[in-house]
């Protein structure tokens, strides 16, 4: 099994859409036996709560469900719970990176470093949570975009 977690702040925007978008995409390639795939926040803000609403009617617009999924906050055994912890933005990598035990198996990185263009390489996938709801939308390309590459990726790495 394959496992990846993808975390944002606080788990109701941009982390829960990565989760629903690589289901999805996992599904699509049907693959999806072989991972485990799961989203939390740094912060724990917004634990137990469903995605925002703004996020879930994006996602719908795309044919993602993400209506049943509840935030949560990133716990340490998570650390080697999982093969990757995808960060959505840099300050997210730092916080992780920060906190992650010693010796723990994670591989940590930036989402978009994962998106096949050099372009968007090194980009954050920018919080919607206080913009209007062009920000969701773009927050669906940039998931989309890099979901795509993470899943080659992920695919082609041998023992992980």
């Amino acid at each position: 099994m394959k496992k990846v977690l993808f975390v944002c702040m606080g788990n109701i925007c941009r982390s829960p859409t990565a989760e629903a978008v690589f289901r999805h995409q996992i599904k699509q390639a049907g693959v999806e036996q072989q991972w485990v795939v799961d989203s939390a926040g740094t912060h724990a803000y917004h634990v137990g709560n469903a995605p925002d609403k703004r996020s879930q009617t994006a996602a719908q617009t795309r044919g993602y469900a993400m209506q049943s999924l509840r935030a949560r906050q990133i716990e340490a055994s998570d650390f080697d719970r999982f093969d990757w912890i995808l960060a959505m933005d840099q300050q997210n990598l730092q916080g992780l990176q920060q906190c992650q035990p010693p010796g723990s198996s994670a591989q940590l990185a930036l989402m978009m470093d994962f998106a096949e263009s050099p372009k968007w390489q090194g980009n954050d996938v920018p919080d919607p949570y206080y913009g209007d709801g062009d920000g969701f939308a773009e927050v669906l390309d940039r998931v989309e975009i890099s979901c795509a590459g993470f899943l080659a990726h992920a695919m082609a790495t041998k023992g992980s």
